[in-house]
Formats: C-alpha cells, sequence, structure tokens
C-alpha cells in the first residue's frame, strides 16, 4: 500500500503489517484512542468464530446428572477473541481461557479438546480411576470451515485503520 498517496507505512497481512500499523498509530496524537478502536475492532471481527467454538462446546454430549456447575457452560463462558497490539505477541485469536473454578479443573478446554486421552479422575471421590475424554479436536475443529472469513475480516478492520491514517497523512 506504500507508495502514491499510501499510508506512510506498508502494511501486509502478516503479523509485521500489524506491527507496523501500530507503530504508524504511536505516532499519531490520538494514538492510545486509535489503538483501542484497532483493537475493539479486530475483537469484533473474531466474535463470530468465538461463538462457533461456544456452540461446537455447548454441542458435546452429556452423561450429566451432576449437581455441580455445567462442565460445558463453564468452558463457554471462558472463550473470547483476545487482541494484544505490542508487547511480546503481538496479533489477534480466539482463546479458551483456564476455569480454576470449574470443579477444580483449570485445564477443561484444553483437556476436552485433547484428540487422544483425555482425563483421569475418581469415581464420584472415590477408588477406581477412570479416564474420561471429551469431545476430541471441538476447539480446533469449529475453525476450519470459516478460518478464511474469520482471517479477512481481521484484516478488513486493519485495513480500514490503515486507510484512516493514510487519509490523515493527505
Amino acid at each position: 500500500m506504500a507508495g502514491n498517496g499510501g499510508p506512510p507505512f506498508d502494511l501486509q497481512i502478516t503479523h509485521e503489517g500489524l506491527d507496523s500499523l501500530v507503530r504508524a498509530i504511536r505516532q499519531e496524537a490520538d494514538g492510545k484512542q486509535l489503538r483501542k478502536e484497532l483493537a475493539a475492532n479486530m475483537r469484533t471481527a473474531l466474535r463470530p468464530a468465538a461463538a462457533e467454538a461456544k456452540s461446537a462446546i455447548m454441542a458435546m454430549g452429556s452423561t450429566g446428572a451432576g449437581t455441580g456447575p455445567g462442565l460445558r457452560a463453564g468452558v463457554a463462558k471462558k472463550i473470547r477473541p483476545e487482541v494484544k497490539l505490542g508487547g511480546r505477541w503481538t496479533g489477534a485469536r480466539v482463546k479458551a481461557f483456564k476455569t480454576p473454578a470449574l470443579r477444580h479443573f483449570p485445564n477443561a478446554p484444553k483437556r476436552l479438546n485433547r484428540r487422544n486421552g483425555g482425563w483421569r479422575a475418581l469415581t464420584w471421590g472415590h477408588e477406581p480411576w477412570r479416564t474420561q475424554t471429551g469431545k476430541p479436536g471441538w476447539f480446533d475443529d469449529a475453525f476450519t470451515n470459516d478460518a478464511a472469513a474469520h482471517r479477512a475480516a481481521v484484516h478488513t478492520a486493519m485495513e480500514d485503520m490503515a486507510r484512516r491514517l493514510a487519509a490523515r497523512a493527505r
């Protein structure tokens, strides 16, 4: 995009492109507000992907006769789009955060997604131990069909901000 009348930086569809966009935003007088807007727009672009992941975990079968908090609903509440603009990691992703208050099972999102293994648990708090499995690949498979659309939505948010900065530079 750099060149004739374009923005004063090179925007590519990579994390380097996002880094250069963030550097250009920092040079603006209201850079902090622009960064907040860019992050909000990128999170908005990823909300449909998070909804698909939540739907995938809620579709997992249940033998549930338990009285504790719902495992599927607890994991679904912890799925959110995350955007970081600077620091050690820069980018946008959908993340399933840990669930420490959910049945003392903080790694539930990761263990439910495992393709092999699962996790071991006691039967009603007593011996014998049993191996439980979740819905292997529920998180990963939720993004396979629409990954390109979600990536394009994030890139559109980046390009909109780049155009806005280019219009200011003119």
